[in-house]
């Protein structure tokens, strides 16, 4: 932080050891897809000396290569812990990907650190901070989290760093945009042939020194004139900028009077400002040159992660329950405490099995130790409550696709898990005689419906475990056996996290799936009342079937279901087969009517009917009843009903136009419009479900990935009859 040369003290291929929780930080990697969050802590475990060449660990792979697709791919699809160590301090990076579709990853990055990192890259323009991004900078806002800026991509800038520095001031800074304020400013080299001028070193606003990084590693030395004229305008910004939030209320005057104020003063007064959140430093960071020691920059970030960002005492541990809700209570986070993590993560290996990504947040993990696994039961998505011990495995650092022993993770500290068997992403892991369950994290729902069936036979009898064991990883699918329609629906948080669940499923669990149209649950009803008679009459000789019965059906009002009502006299249809017409009749609403959707909202009354002493019998009665309801239906108007969802969408005041268009030309009906904080707009609707299927993807692109919507289910109602014949015509064809 203050600019001055320091050595590291990692060592490639150790894991780094935390003992205490003073010596540990986690810090999240922010900002939207290409932003260069995964080359940056590449960059970043270089310079601590956690690898021994650019980015890569012994096996030639990039220290956060998890998982095969990503490769394909071409950009992170998921949670990737990089721990690394600097002088002394265990530092925990977390990298998670920019990609909407993925927000759980980040949500378990943010639930697992104490402090972020934005990664804002130059090369793209100046309103590159995308609406993902500046929401979740108000997120870490509101609980206090500390932030800080990087600016990467200075190589291949199209927006200066002055110029982005504002624009992040504007963006991040709100009422108090002096509290995101650079604390270096780049020094361009001559330009190359492509037209860009590389940045070959830092200027320091504080110390005034020059911090060049054209050799490949860090050198401190005093800057000429013009340099130092540079230097002077920028620096006297930031001074008034940390002392506005220094602790000292008579340092603004004395510096107004002249006085000056030593950098060690300001160094410790930034240092606070930052660990309490209220001052939001920017700095420039670059990967290194091909045989590089250091990328540019990274000193001075590990710096400041290691000197200015909060150790996990300084921020609050969730709050805790018993397993059934009660006796809430506030713990330390204590080494010495009672034992309370979270698996924040749920991966598989094809050899070691499930590896669970905790976070310890009170008490000390040991590998051996048997634990209490408590978990929320989040059984509409797919998984199972459970209360559960288990044997926690080996314990390990994760550096790549290496798994490093480490003898413990105290308070504070992250470690992978090896051979939980039972516990999933959000499960609390407690002590056996001392069970706890943490308070649930915020999780999206997921709205993009993938319904798939199994492609043969032998995936039919792998697919059940293989969904199984996916939805465990992955919190933000939700897995649906709809009851209505028969299929087997994953709901996702887009075409790229959908894409990401059927490749896994391919190639990790072996499970070959076909996705087929998802279809919503359509149902039937009478459009007016009707008439039926059932005959049932067949002779083969000894006993045979006879069974007569007439019924008359009338609609009623919508969520009635079916009435059936006896109305027979003088013993027409004997006692004991009116139940025997009753069930026929309602096994053949069950079926339907017109398009084999259920028949509901009517009562059917049976009025008359013969019976014979001998022929007559309970499947008899039951078959003429279903032929009864066929008859009345053939002779009144059937409608399909279909359902409509409740919308509440969240867009951008400059969105909210598109957004009722495009509701209206999905037979949408808008019910309402309020303000919400910000210039916000939140759009109320009802449409049919039919016309939301796409939504989540539709609604992204429409508003620029700023909105957001929720949906429920709101009732059955007619559909329209050109789109009734459509539906009826595609499910004859």
């Amino acid at each position: 932080m203050g600019d001055k040369s320091r050595t590291h003290t990692g060592a490639a291929g150790r894991a780094p050891a935390a003992d205490h929780p003073a010596s540990v930080r986690n810090v999240v990697l922010v900002g939207h897809s290409g932003s260069g969050k995964t080359t940056l802590v590449e960059a970043l475990a270089l310079t601590a000396g956690a690898v021994g060449r650019a980015g890569r660990v012994e096996d030639g792979a990039s220290v956060s290569d998890h998982d095969p697709i990503e490769h394909r791919q071409g950009r992170s699809v998921q949670l990737s812990l990089v721990p690394v160590e600097w002088e002394g301090v265990k530092v925990n990076l977390l990298d998670t990907p920019g990609y909407a579709d993925f927000v759980g990853e980040l949500r378990a990055g943010l639930r697992a650190a104490d402090a972020a990192l934005f990664v804002v890259s130059a090369a793209q323009e100046a309103d590159a901070v995308d609406a993902a991004t500046r929401a979740v900078w108000e997120e870490c806002a509101a609980v206090g989290m500390p932030r800080a800026i990087v600016v990467t991509h200075l190589e291949t800038a199209r927006t200066g760093f002055e110029e982005l520095t504002g624009v992040c001031a504007r963006l991040f800074g709100g009422d108090d945009p002096d509290a995101v304020l650079p604390l270096h400013l780049p020094r361009h080299g001559p330009r190359n042939p492509d037209g860009h001028s590389p940045v070959t070193g830092l200027l320091g606003l504080l110390t005034r020194q020059e911090l060049d990084y054209s050799s490949g590693e860090r050198r401190e030395r005093e800057p000429d004139e013009a340099l130092a004229a540079l230097i002077e305008p920028a620096r006297g910004r930031l001074i008034e900028g940390i002392i506005a939030e220094s602790e000292d209320e008579t340092l603004m005057d004395r510096y107004l009077g002249g006085e000056p104020v030593d950098t060690d003063t300001l160094v410790g007064d930034l240092e606070k400002a930052v660990a309490r959140g209220t001052f939001h430093p920017v700095l420039a960071a670059a990967p290194p040159a091909e045989g590089a020691r250091q990328g540019l920059g990274t000193v001075e970030l590990l710096e400041l992660v290691t000197r200015g960002f909060p150790t996990p005492l300084e921020r609050p541990v969730p709050p805790v329950t018993a397993p059934d809700g009660s006796a809430r209570r506030r713990l330390d986070c204590d080494p010495g405490g009672p034992l309370a993590a979270e698996v924040v993560k749920t991966s598989s290996d094809p050899y070691v099995g499930r590896i669970s990504l905790v976070r310890v947040f009170s008490g000390t993990l040991r590998p051996d130790d048997t634990v209490h696994v408590s978990g929320h039961g989040l059984a509409d998505r797919g998984h199972e409550d459970h209360d559960v011990d288990e044997r926690v495995g080996a314990l390990t650092s994760p550096l790549g696709r290496q798994q490093r022993p480490v003898p413990h993770a105290v308070a504070g500290d992250l470690a992978c898990v090896a051979k939980l068997s039972r516990a999933e992403t959000g499960d609390t892991l407690s002590a056996r005689d001392a069970p706890l369950l943490m308070e649930a994290w915020a999780m999206p729902d997921p709205l993009l419906p993938l319904a798939v069936r199994a492609h043969s036979k032998t995936d039919e009898d792998r697919l059940s475990q293989g969904l199984a064991r996916l939805s465990a990883e992955d919190p933000t699918l939700r897995l649906e056996q709809n009851p209505h329609t028969g299929q087997v629906v994953l709901w996702c948080m887009g075409e790229a996290h959908a894409e990401v669940a059927l490749e896994r499923l391919r190639e990790r669990y072996g499970v070959q799936v076909d996705v087929v149209p998802h279809r919503v649950a359509l149902r039937e009803t009478f459009g007016r009342g009707s008439s039926g008679r059932g005959r049932h009459v067949k002779q083969s000789g000894g006993h045979g079937q006879f069974a007569v019965c007439e019924i008359d059906v009338e609609p009623l009002p919508a969520g009635s279901g079916l009435e059936f009502v006896d109305k027979v006299v003088g013993g027409a249809v004997p006692r004991q087969f009116v139940s025997s017409v009753e069930k026929g009749v309602r096994a053949q609403a069950a079926r339907g009517v017109l398009a084999g959707h259920p028949l509901v909202d009517v009562r059917v009354t049976l009025r008359d009917g013969k019976a014979h002493s001998v022929d007559s019998s309970d499947a008899a009665f039951q078959t003429a009843g279903a032929l009864a309801l066929r008859e009345a239906a053939a002779e009144a108007s059937v409608e399909l009903l279909e359902p409509v969802a409740e919308v509440r969408v969240v867009v951008t005041d400059d969105c909210v136009g598109a957004v009722l268009s495009d509701l209206s030309g999905r037979r949408g009906r808008v019910v309402g419009t309020e303000q919400e904080n910000g210039a916000r707009t939140v759009v109320r609707a009802e449409v049919p479900e039919m016309e939301i299927g796409r939504y989540a993807v539709d609604l992204r692109s429409l508003s620029h990935g700023t909105g957001s919507f929720s949906r429920s289910y709101l009732r059955h109602e007619p559909m329209p009859r050109q789109v009734a014949d459509r539906v009826r015509a595609e499910a004859a064809g």
